[in-house]
């Protein structure tokens, strides 16, 4: 299944980056999310955001001064308002981040999602996404961040969804804490 082939190749590389980093950090962070799902063709029913949240952990390995590689694993409330359209994810985003400064820092990446809910058989069990942000460092353990995630893969599975397409877009922003 490409999808397997797709988390393990992350998996892979976040982990080699262990032999090459300088210096390690780890945290917690947490934060609401601003979700929802783009349908294809365009949905004949009402779809709304849906605000949720998100929580989890992160390792961050830095390479040099200014590039480090950001592993986190998270548990995230996605997808749209009605209940039938809620999709909850256990969540692995890889971040390259660039420092911009003392205070700044850029992140860009892949995301694999792995659904956590039970009796929503209409939805994939992977999906992938591609993830950005821009984190601002309050001092030097506190941080407040702003994401993107942008859905890549049809979150909708298809033996079930004549046809239709969604993908999950959710804004994020969050704070947390670098030990």
């Amino acid at each position: 299944m490409q999808i397997k082939s797709i988390v393990l190749t992350l998996v892979f590389v976040a982990m080699s980056t262990l032999s090459f980093s300088q210096e390690v950090s780890y945290g917690v962070r947490a934060g609401v999310n601003i979700s929802n799902l783009d349908f294809d063709p365009d949905a004949t029913f009402v779809n709304q955001h849906r605000n949720g949240f998100a929580f989890g952990g992160f390792v961050d390995y830095g390479i040099t001064e200014t590039f480090s590689v950001q592993l986190e694993l998270q548990y995230s409330a996605e997808g749209g308002k009605a209940d039938d359209i809620r999709a909850d994810y256990i969540q692995m985003p890889i971040m390259a981040r660039f420092s911009l400064g003392d205070k700044f820092a850029l992140g860009v990446g892949p995301m694999v999602s792995l659904k956590t809910w039970k009796n929503q058989d209409a939805f994939s069990t992977f999906t992938f996404s591609g993830i950005g942000g821009i984190e601002y460092m309050i001092n030097d353990e506190l941080f407040v961040d702003a994401r993107v995630h942008y859905g890549l893969s049809n979150i909708l599975d298809e033996d079930t969804s004549n046809g239709l397409e969604a993908q999950n877009t959710t804004f994020q922003f969050g704070f947390g804490i670098r030990i």
